[in-house]
């Protein structure tokens, strides 16, 4: 949660709703990865990302790879980090069977996701119920 902090914000939770939260994701299996790239040295998670596939109607009930939550911790960036989180969320997509993988991104991050290969193919809508 401290990580995702750097992203954005998480809100405080408990432990048990944290849990409960979690023993959702992993239900989902495949369905929905996360990914942690922990540094051994220190034990602290150094980056994360998830991967949520949608299945669809379109292309022959193809799917979708949404690639969310990026972030690399503060001490840890300009190691690439990010760089493998995405490609390991990317490759397990293709591995599912998706056609493509798409995400949101500030206009701030749109070079870095430039360089792991993806195309600016559009504008992001939103409505925010807060």
């Amino acid at each position: 949660m401290e990580l995702l902090g750097q992203l954005t914000v998480t809100g405080s939770l408990t432990d048990e709703e944290f849990d409960r939260r979690f023993q959702e994701i992993s239900s989902y299996g495949d369905d929905h990865l996360i990914c942690v790239i922990e540094d051994e040295s220190s034990g602290k998670i150094a980056a994360t990302g998830s991967v949520v596939i949608e299945k669809k109607f379109l292309r022959s009930c193809g799917k979708v790879g949404h690639i969310e939550d990026v972030v690399v911790d503060s001490e840890f960036r300009g190691k690439h980090l990010g760089k493998r989180v995405v490609e390991f969320l990317t490759d397990h997509s293709r591995e599912m069977g998706c056609y493509k993988v798409i995400l949101d991104c500030s206009v701030e991050k749109k070079v870095f996701y430039e360089k792991c290969g993806m195309l600016n193919r559009g504008i992001q809508m939103s409505k925010y119920f807060d």
